[in-house]
């Protein structure tokens, strides 16, 4: 495992309207990476699939999982500057 960094970002935003549009853009992606990540968990739990197909089932639901936490990050990364 590598260890933890920080990725500095720089964009520019013109105005309070852009970075209300980047959260809404990123909690819209957010929300269809939780849709995805319920349907193939539930697929998953359920036991569709064969014993290979589970396993890349698994592989998914963190792969999305992992998404949705980065999403989070961003998101309120977001909420940070539009405090300050």
């Amino acid at each position: 495992m590598s260890r933890a960094r920080t990725l500095p970002l720089e964009l520019p935003i013109e105005s309070e309207d852009e970075l209300r549009a980047l959260r809404g853009a990123l909690l819209a992606a957010r929300a269809t990476e939780l849709s995805e990540l319920e349907r193939r968990a539930g697929r998953h739990s359920f036991g569709y699939g064969s014993d290979s197909a589970r396993e890349t089932m698994t592989e998914e639901v963190a792969s999305h999982r992992l998404r949705v936490e980065m999403l989070d990050r961003l998101v309120a990364a977001i909420d940070l500057a539009m405090r300050g």
